[in-house]
């Protein structure tokens, strides 16, 4: 036996003894020097559909999204009828990923079947709001991905076509209702796990993924900023888990710090916001690095007043597969949950809203409030000015 290996277990003694007597020196009792982190996960539950399944189309699939979007709607058993996009590449694709639907000739077509309940879009950002209004003025609920609208002047024409209609404008803030680990956040949160939430610390990194990007990607007239585009995710969050039917920005600021080839894009970009239920930071870029698994270390902490709970939504770097996971800590203990089986249940709220005429997958009120706060971050945001 080395002489290395013989005194091992007593310098571990030693070492936890000596953290013991620090611990009890600053006051704290002798149980937290080693508390085991509760590991559970979350069962499954079957998903509900309507007796009534909702005919839907799709105008506009720029981004990939709309596949996400799509998919809501197929877990409620929706049928996708029709789409068309003015770019024939992009019908051509669609056609061959779901061959089910009708390639249609125009969007008129669409909008003209009387058949149809609910218009689907991931369009060009700037065209979103006008596919809404479109939509509602021929009688059909609409359902947009973010942002949806990208002035403060289209909202307030959106706002006003939604009211005379009475037709749903939706946004699917796919990192608040498509993401496993924030649905069961919402959970604990509405259960009062972690008390009254003061606060919510959001961050958003994605990778840049340049050759991948169209023309328009790079150009704030079609996408707005970043806050509006990316920041939208985050300020529906600070909204939601706040409870806040008010806020105000406290302070935001965007820039380009790292591509000037592209002048009219922003690379980041953050922002502070208060709220009438709590408070609010997010931070929003595009500095992914390629050694990351997946497109960005999305992170969520909502602090409570007995508790917090953080979100690792897309990866653990610390080596837990896949992403969905969840952290809480309150008075008791610390556990981690795996959210992997976690339900989605927006494509069944949202199906509900749509044949009961309920606002049970996001209220109109939420859904105005996300945008016009969103849209007032960047419109008050410094320029930031740096040389990197």
């Amino acid at each position: 036996m080395s002489k290395s290996f013989k005194h091992q277990p007593r310098r571990k003694f030693i070492k936890q003894s000596m953290a013991a007597m620090a611990i009890s020196a600053a006051g704290f009792p002798m149980e937290w020097i080693k508390r085991p982190v509760i590991t559970e996960k979350v069962k499954p539950r079957e998903p509900w559909r309507p007796e009534q399944p909702i005919r839907f189309s799709v105008i506009g699939m720029n981004h990939g999204h709309i596949h996400g979007q799509i998919e809501s709607m197929h877990r409620a058993g929706g049928i996708l009828v029709a789409y068309y996009a003015v770019e024939p590449e992009l019908m051509e694709d669609f056609g061959k990923r779901y061959s089910g639907a009708k390639p249609a000739r125009s969007a008129e077509e669409i909008y003209e079947d009387e058949s149809i309940q609910l218009i689907l879009s991931a369009a060009i950002p700037s065209d979103r709001a006008d596919i809404g209004i479109k939509a509602m003025r021929h009688g059909k609920d609409y359902m947009s991905d973010k942002p949806a609208i990208i002035s403060l002047e289209k909202l307030e024409e959106v706002k006003k076509v939604q009211q005379e209609t009475g037709r749903i404008f939706s946004v699917l803030y796919s990192e608040r209702m498509e993401n496993k680990a924030s649905v069961k956040a919402a959970e604990l949160v509405k259960s009062g796990a972690i008390g009254k939430v003061v606060q919510t610390v959001n961050l958003a990194p994605h990778r840049m993924n340049i050759p991948s990007r169209p023309e328009w990607f790079f150009d704030k007239k079609y996408f707005g900023g970043i806050i509006t585009d990316i920041g939208s995710h985050q300020i529906d969050q600070f909204l939601y888990y706040t409870g806040s039917t008010r806020a105000i920005i406290v302070g935001s600021q965007t820039g380009n710090v790292h591509y000037p080839q592209y002048p009219e894009f922003e690379d980041f970009g953050d922002a502070l916001l208060r709220g009438n239920g709590g408070m609010g930071y997010i931070r929003v870029d595009w500095f992914t690095p390629d050694g990351l698994d997946t497109w960005g270390d999305g992170r969520l902490t909502i602090l409570g007043t007995e508790g917090f709970i953080e979100l690792r939504k897309y990866t653990d770097i610390a080596g837990r597969p896949g992403g969905n996971h969840l952290f809480l800590v309150d008075g008791k203990e610390a556990r981690y949950i795996d959210c992997s089986d976690q339900y989605l249940p927006f494509g069944e709220l949202f199906s509900n809203d749509i044949l009961n005429r309920t606002e049970t997958a996001m209220t109109q009120e939420h859904c105005f409030l996300a945008t016009e706060v969103t849209l007032q971050a960047q419109a008050q945001a410094q320029r930031i000015d740096v040389e990197l």
